[in-house]
């Protein structure tokens, strides 16, 4: 059993090893792309939300050059995309309805 306990030990050693510089690089993307935005960040993040808002409206004006196959094809994608959507939630509930209670 002594025998079996420091192989276990070893191994865990060796695993901990081999995942230390992948660990630590995850940890350096981590730290900076999942930190909450600063307060110096909300001017940016208002000025991009305008430039957005203003191409949408400038975009609904007009026809914004959409065929109607295009809409047609968007629309279709649209309605896949939602159906495997349902398909997916009906897959992992199990039921069709709702969760079995």
């Amino acid at each position: 059993m002594t025998n079996l306990a420091a192989k276990a030990t070893a191994l865990i050693n060796k695993i901990k090893a081999q995942a230390r510089p992948q660990l630590d690089e995850f940890w350096k993307y981590a730290k900076v792309e999942l930190s909450p935005p600063l307060p110096a960040d909300f001017g940016n993040i208002r000025k991009t939300a305008e430039e957005v808002s203003k191409q949408a409206k400038a975009k609904a004006k007009g026809s914004g050059g959409i065929t109607v196959r295009d809409a047609w094809l968007n629309m279709l994608v649209t309605i896949e995309v939602i159906t495997w959507f349902f398909m997916g939630e009906v897959i992992g509930r199990r039921h069709l309805v709702g969760y079995k209670v």
